[in-house]
C-alpha cells in the first residue's frame, strides 16, 4: 500500500495565495496545452486532457483561459512546443523528491532545478534513483467533519477505490489512475467536499524529517514548485505541520 500525500495535504491545508494563482493558471495552461497536442482537443476521447480540465475547474480558470490552451495544443492557435521531463534527487535528511516538468528550454530547467536542489541542502539525482519509491494513484482528501466515516467508505469503495483510510483529521481516498473519475464523480454526486482531488504519485513508505532539516525540506518543496519549468513536485518526506505553520 501506498505512503501517505503528506506534501500534497499539507499544501491545500496551507491554502493558495492570490499572488501564486498566476502560477497555478500558467501550469495548468502548459498541461492542457501538451494533454491536447498529444491526446487532441475532445475531453471525452483524451483522458488526460479531461483530468487537467477537471483540475482547472477546481481552480476557478476561465473557460476562455481553457478553450485557448486547447486551441493551441491542437495547432488551431499559435503556440509553444514544451518538452515533457522527469527529474529525481534528494532532499534534506535524504529524503526522496520526484518532479515532473514541462519547458520550452530543457536546458535552461535543468539549470534552474539542479541550483534549487543544491542552494537547499538538496541534490539532483541520476534518472532511476527515487523513481521506484513512488506509485501512481488518483488521491482525494475529505476533511473529517464533513462526512462519516461509514457512509464515505460505502460511497467510495462501491465506485472502485481501493482503500479509505484517516490520516490527521481527514479520510484519505486511493484510487488507480483509471478509477479516479468514477469515484470523483461518487463523490460530487453524495455532494462531498474535498480538500484535496488528483492524480498523483503516492510514495510506497515515508521519511520522518524533523526540526532544520523538516524547514529545509519546506522550503526546497517551495522552491521547486515556484520554478516556472517545473510542474508538479512530490516527496515522500513526512513533515510536521507545525513545521509548515511557523513558516
Amino acid at each position: 500500500m501506498s505512503g501517505h500525500s503528506k506534501w500534497s495535504s499539507i499544501k491545500h491545508k496551507k491554502g493558495a495565495t492570490d499572488a501564486k494563482r498566476g502560477k497555478i493558471f500558467s501550469k495548468l495552461i502548459k498541461e492542457i496545452t501538451v494533454a491536447a497536442r498529444m491526446g487532441g482537443g475532445d475531453p471525452d476521447s483524451n483522458p488526460r486532457l479531461r483530468t487537467v480540465i477537471l483540475t482547472a475547474k477546481s481552480e476557478n480558470m476561465p473557460k476562455d483561459n481553457m478553450e485557448r490552451a486547447i486551441k493551441k495544443g491542437t495547432g488551431e492557435l499559435e503556440g509553444v512546443n514544451y518538452e515533457e521531463s522527469t527529474y529525481e534527487g534528494y532532499g534534506p535528511g535524504g529524503a526522496a523528491v520526484l518532479l515532473e516538468s514541462l519547458t520550452d528550454n530543457k536546458n535552461r530547467a535543468v539549470a534552474d532545478i539542479r541550483h534549487i536542489f543544491s542552494k537547499n541542502n538538496g541534490n539532483l539525482g541520476e534518472n532511476g534513483c527515487v523513481a521506484w519509491m513512488f506509485d501512481k494513484k488518483g488521491y482525494f482528501a475529505v476533511e473529517k467533519s464533513a462526512v462519516d466515516e461509514d457512509s464515505l467508505m460505502e460511497i467510495a469503495i462501491e465506485a472502485g477505490a481501493e482503500d479509505v483510510r484517516e490520516d490527521n483529521g481527514s479520510f484519505e481516498i486511493i484510487t488507480e489512475p483509471e478509477d479516479f473519475e468514477s469515484v470523483k464523480a461518487a463523490i460530487d454526486q453524495a455532494s462531498i467536499p474535498y480538500i484535496d482531488a488528483e492524480i498523483t504519485m503516492l510514495p510506497q513508505s515515508t521519511t520522518n524529517l524533523e526540526g532544520k532539516q523538516a524547514a529545509q525540506m519546506v522550503k526546497l518543496m517551495e522552491a521547486l514548485e515556484d520554478c516556472d519549468d517545473v510542474q508538479r513536485v512530490y516527496t515522500n518526506a513526512d513533515i510536521p505541520e507545525e513545521i509548515v505553520n511557523n513558516m
